[in-house]
């Protein structure tokens, strides 16, 4: 089974290819969701953060998700032992969920791709790409976030331009090139690859 990597920054469009996938018959793990999912189930995430952070970063049995973005926020080295809890158990649900697909190929889908090492279980990378000031105004439609806000959250994400060069593929969502045709060649590239 070949395992795809499906990347790209904030307002790229990458949940539309990642349904777009789906539609073709390839099943697509949100690491995103199943980050949150894990963080409130997993034993090991949970004696981690409490270990970092005390018992009370849990509430009823679930993450205070506000208290961890408030102490993390402007705290790198925080962050990274968080990461360094949630990523491995992330990677292991992930391997597990992709050795239970039964189709040639499988995805993940994750704006820390590259980031969170994520990429060196996959076999190939795919990013999606977005212009800047398209991905600030998809953001403010979508989130109601001002643009400073979205500015901070691109700039806490790795720059396109190293995705671009780390990506096996590069899927554009302009506005200009279709995204059905670019995810289609893409699949039958892999499929005759593969």
């Amino acid at each position: 089974m070949i395992k795809l990597g499906l990347t790209g920054g904030i307002g790229s469009g990458k949940s539309v290819v990642a349904s777009l996938f789906e539609i073709t018959g390839i099943p697509v793990y949100i690491a995103d969701t199943e980050s949150k999912r894990l963080a409130d189930t997993s034993p090991v995430i949970r004696k981690g953060l409490t270990g970092l952070f005390g018992e009370d970063i849990y509430r009823g049995g679930a993450l205070d998700k506000k208290r961890l973005a408030s102490l993390i926020f402007n705290d790198k080295e925080a962050l990274r032992r968080v990461n360094a809890i949630i990523h491995p158990e992330v990677n292991r649900d992930f391997l597990q969920w992709a050795s239970r697909q039964q189709v040639p190929v499988c995805a993940i889908e994750t704006a820390i791709l590259f980031e969170s090492g994520f990429d060196k279980q996959v076999d190939l990378s795919v990013m999606v790409y977005a212009p800047f000031e398209l991905r600030i105004g998809r953001v403010a439609i979508r989130d109601k976030a001002s643009r400073d806000e979205i500015t901070r959250r691109i700039q806490n994400q790795l720059p396109d331009e190293i995705k671009k060069e780390r990506a096996d593929f590069i899927i554009y969502n302009d506005d200009e090139h279709p995204l059905i045709p670019q995810v289609e060649r893409l699949i039958q590239s892999i499929l005759t690859k593969g």
